[in-house]
């Protein structure tokens, strides 16, 4: 592209040259000619004049009194009736440019110029202008390489952004040409890089939460497996493989909960639940964890409450809060549950050191772990609790104490009671 942008601008002032150098020439050639001839019978009539004068006070005309009043390259000749011709200057081989004045007394004085000197002044003319056409040729060729820089440069940019899209590498260049089509194209290109950066973060957060999730009730279902294997109680094993039912359930319900947010992190389906239920399911899945830890995990609080949320999300928030304390804390982990305002708030507590100063407040960003842990796990129940409404919060550092906050319902009244109330 550069050799066709070059080629085309300086095919483009060559013909420019062309046609108007050779019109130039030709009307310089010309002007110089005839200012010749006007020179030559200019200085005819000159001469004649200073004859005239000499005649009328019958001085003698000689070729030195000549010779002093016109120029060394020009050859004149001096015809006084009567007089022998008198001649001045060295006459011109080849051609000439004669012009001849007559005098008033008679007198001719034919003056002559070698053509050469025209030529020679043509020449001089050609030469300025074939170094003006030789510069402005240069200065096409220089500005021609500059655009076509200027516009093959980002053509080849873009290029290799477009190239670097397609082997996965999403980031935006963000570079402006100061041509707009061209950065029309580079506002498409930064727009779709940024579509496909946000759909690979999407699918790397979707697997890295998948793991996280999913690592939980699979453990807990493997459990309770292992628990129908090692007995022949038939009443246990119905008990464990009921448990084990539930426990798939959770699960399904935690892949389409993790489809969902992949899709529409702010798509929530929100309903009214007991959050006794929930809670006493986390005890009863994360009691025989703790047990074999030797720790104890207990609940106390406010009881017969209803929020609004998802149960499968609140669930798993429960357990990440849960499953925190039991890699992180120490001993005895306490799930409180109370009313503040119009909002049903568990707070989960234990006994260890709580959460290092240096973590503050990033205790929830992603891949942020004061031991080594994924660090989602906070993260991505930050985000199961926002998705319903609600919210999680780090209320306390030392010892540490995470508030799940949700909105409550009030609590239904009894129809046959309000009947009786009325019967009164």
């Amino acid at each position: 592209m550069r050799r066709r942008l070059i080629q085309s601008t300086l095919a483009v002032v060559l013909v420019v040259i062309a046609v108007f150098g050779v019109s130039l020439v030709i009307v310089e050639t010309r002007t110089i000619t005839e200012t010749a001839k006007e020179r030559v019978a200019s200085e005819a009539v000159r001469l004649a004049s200073i004859v005239d004068s000499r005649l009328l006070v019958e001085d003698k005309v000689t070729a030195e009194i000549i010779g002093d009043q016109m120029p060394e390259d020009r050859y004149a000749v001096v015809r006084i009736p009567g007089k022998p011709p008198i001649e001045v200057g060295s006459k011109p081989d080849g051609d000439v440019i004669s012009a001849t004045a007559p005098g008033e007394e008679g007198e001719t004085v034919t003056v002559q110029e070698p053509r050469s000197s025209v030529t020679e002044e043509v020449a001089r003319t050609l030469l300025i202008i074939g170094f003006v056409a030789l510069l402005a040729v240069i200065a096409a060729v220089l500005l021609a390489i500059r655009q076509a820089n200027r516009l093959a440069s980002p053509l080849t940019d873009l290029a290799e952004t477009a190239e670097r899209l397609g082997s996965g590498d999403p980031r935006p260049r963000h570079r402006r040409y100061g041509v707009p089509e061209l950065d029309r194209v580079a506002d498409v290109l930064d727009a779709s890089a940024e579509r496909i950066a946000r759909m690979l973060t999407a699918e790397r957060r979707l697997a890295a939460d998948a793991s996280h999730q999913l690592r939980t009730p699979l453990t807990a279902l493997s459990m309770r497996l292992e628990e129908i294997t090692v007995t022949d109680d038939p009443d246990t094993v119905k008990e464990e493989a009921t448990i084990a039912l539930a426990q798939v359930e959770r699960l399904t319900d935690v892949v389409e909960r993790l489809l969902t947010n992949s899709r529409d992190p702010r798509t929530g389906s929100a309903v009214t639940f007991d959050l006794d239920e929930v809670i006493k399911q986390q005890l009863a899945e994360w009691r025989p964890a703790y047990r074999s830890a030797g720790r104890a995990v207990v609940t106390s609080g406010k009881r017969n409450l209803r929020a609004v949320g998802t149960p499968g999300a609140v669930a798993q928030v429960l357990a990440a809060l849960i499953e925190n304390s039991l890699m992180h804390g120490g001993g005895t982990v306490a799930l409180r549950t109370r009313v503040t305002g119009n909002q049903v708030v568990v707070e989960v507590t234990d006994e260890g050191p709580g959460v290092p100063a240096e973590l503050g407040s990033r205790i929830f960003e992603r891949a942020i772990s004061g031991r080594n842990s994924t660090g989602i796990g906070l993260a991505v129940a930050r985000d199961l609790a926002e998705a319903d409404g609600g919210r999680l919060e780090m209320l306390q550092a030392k010892p540490p104490v995470f508030g799940l906050f949700l909105s409550r319902t009030p609590p239904q009244k009894d129809p046959d009671e309000e009947t009786r109330r009325t019967v009164r």
